[in-house]
């Protein structure tokens, strides 16, 4: 089974928080700076999902060491007002941006005289639209492009009548500047669209980008109106502080969650940010556990029994026999596999089942 790649485009104006995040997302040291254009080339960084369920596992089975799911971050240079004619280097951000399967936007939702806007002024509606508009034109010349090539052909080959129907419907609605992503599509229309990767198809996480004197409630004007633009599109909004962010993504692990309690915080933003794009792009996990190591496997929510063996090694998926799996939960109430066979809580599935998130699983093999 090839591994899906779970990358997320970290994207939004210049100067609003987005390297900043980015540093505090993967303790990398991304250039972060008061001035446009900071970052040129992509930075990437690749993140662990944080699964409580791990360390009781780990503990039952006297792991060696646990090993979390992972998710890839990119950090894409700051878009400005025409990007897809090539301003501010647009096109080649526009590139890195379709090579991703999520986008996270970060949104500048404070006030300060100290960082320039790049605009002049906060408004987080308008810096929203800017990137849309951006995104929309770029997705309207790709598919003038396509169906300008596909009409050509369509005559000698009748065949390609309902994707170059479905095309249109597509251009239709960015004409409108409305984001694929709110179209409604059929199945077939979903399957015959899949070969073109879209950018406002891809899902959308927000990021509410607050200064430190809005915590802990992380509520402001902006973040309100922001909140509003995203519930239209069904999109889900985060407010957290870059900053704060950063500053805790520096100190050692063990005094993190002190610190984030004296700012009166339950969790991370990042931690927050992290789990919920790993649902956007519908993933869940599946657990192995044993003396060398207890960790979390990452597959769609759709996946068989013999393609999660394949995650593990092509061998295993190939001489697969059955899984024997265990719920988490039954897991850790049972103490262990051993006590959970014997209380009749482990199943053996075929090749068939779809694995559910947080099946804890034995597989058997040739």
């Amino acid at each position: 089974m090839a591994s899906e790649r779970l990358a997320c485009g970290i994207i939004g104006l210049p100067n609003v928080g987005k390297s900043t995040f980015f540093n505090a997302l993967t303790s990398n040291r991304a250039a972060a700076s008061n001035y446009p254009f900071c970052t040129i080339e992509p930075n990437i960084g690749v993140v662990e999902v944080f699964d409580p369920r791990l360390a009781p596992l780990a503990l039952l089975s006297r792991s060696a060491k646990i090993l979390y799911a992972t998710m890839e971050f990119v950090d894409i240079a700051g878009l400005v007002a025409g990007a897809s004619q090539g301003e501010g280097l647009g096109n080649k951000f526009l590139s890195n941006i379709r090579e991703t399967d999520a986008i996270v936007q970060v949104v500048r939702c404070f006030a300060s005289d100290e960082i320039v806007h790049v605009s002049g002024s906060v408004d987080p509606l308008r810096d929203i639209e800017i990137i849309s508009l951006e995104l929309s034109l770029a997705d309207l010349q790709m598919v003038e492009n396509i169906l300008t090539r596909l009409q050509k052909q369509a005559k000698s080959n009748k065949e390609l009548t309902s994707l170059i129907a479905a095309l249109e419907k597509v251009r239709i609605h960015l004409d409108k500047n409305f984001p694929v992503r709110t179209l409604s599509l059929t199945p077939e229309e979903q399957e015959l669209l899949a070969p073109y990767p879209f950018l406002t198809a891809k899902k959308m996480l927000y990021i509410a980008n607050v200064e430190e004197n809005d915590l802990p409630s992380m509520n402001n004007g902006y973040v309100e109106q922001l909140r509003g633009y995203a519930a239209q599109e069904k999109s889900l909004v985060i407010p957290l502080c870059a900053k704060v962010e950063e500053e805790v993504a520096q100190l050692p692990a063990a005094e993190r969650p002190a610190f984030l309690h004296a700012m009166g915080l339950e969790m991370s933003g990042l931690q927050r940010v992290i789990s919920n794009a790993f649902d956007m792009l519908g993933l869940i996990t599946f657990l192995t556990t044993g003396e060398m190591e207890t960790r979390a496997w990452t597959i769609t929510r759709t996946t068989s029994a013999a393609e999660a063996a394949g995650k593990i090694h092509s061998d295993i998926q190939k001489g697969f026999i059955r899984a024997e799996v265990v719920s988490y939960a039954d897991m850790v109430a049972c103490g262990g596999r051993a006590a959970a066979r014997e209380m009749g809580k482990v199943r053996f599935e075929g090749r068939d089942y779809i694995v559910q998130d947080g099946d804890v699983i034995l597989f058997m093999h040739n």
